[in-house]
């Protein structure tokens, strides 16, 4: 088995996870052998979520280390921006970026959606609802993520990040 219990992984769209339990949800899997993990999204620890342990790979990976996520940050400014011109094809790649699950990902679209917001106040326009809703559930997710591997609530991931390139910027 790929995870243990205790385990945070990262379930695309979800969000970070914790692995309860690995268990057969009735006397009929287990003939089958087909067990799940049961897993409570740190967001809202009253839902429940199983995923089967057989195709638990294509769904889940473990959430980043302290080491990975600070090594994610230091290279934010070097992330290329997923940059789109074609307005049907912007929101197609966002969720792929979100169903991708890959924190790299989710950086280029916050990243581009952050340039076109500005752009767009600069011509006197408010940020689309679809760039705004997006913008709001990669940050989500990455923020979730980076918080659980840093030990820091994600309202401060943001400080956080920024303060780190900042003084990154001064030392170089």
């Amino acid at each position: 088995m790929k995870y243990e219990i205790g385990d945070f992984v990262s379930k695309p769209v979800t969000g970070i996870c914790k692995i309860e339990d690995i268990l057969y949800l009735n006397p009929q899997d287990e003939r089958n052998n087909k067990l799940y993990y049961l897993m409570k999204p740190i967001e809202d620890e009253k839902e429940k979520i199983y995923v089967p342990v057989s195709n638990s790979d294509s769904r889940l990976r473990l959430c980043m280390t302290t080491e990975k996520a600070w090594n994610l940050i230091k290279r934010i400014p070097e992330i290329p921006i997923a940059w789109t011109n074609n307005e049907k094809m912007r929101e197609q790649n966002y969720k792929a970026a979100v169903k991708a699950n890959d924190p790299e990902a989710l950086v280029a679209i916050i990243k581009m959606i952050y340039q076109r917001k500005q752009k767009r106040l600069a011509q006197g326009k408010k940020c689309t609802a679809t760039d705004a809703r997006y913008f709001q559930v990669a940050e989500n997710l990455l923020y979730m993520e980076l918080g659980v591997a840093l030990g820091k609530p994600k309202q401060e991931i943001c400080k956080t990040i920024i303060e780190y390139i900042n003084q990154s910027k001064q030392e170089n």
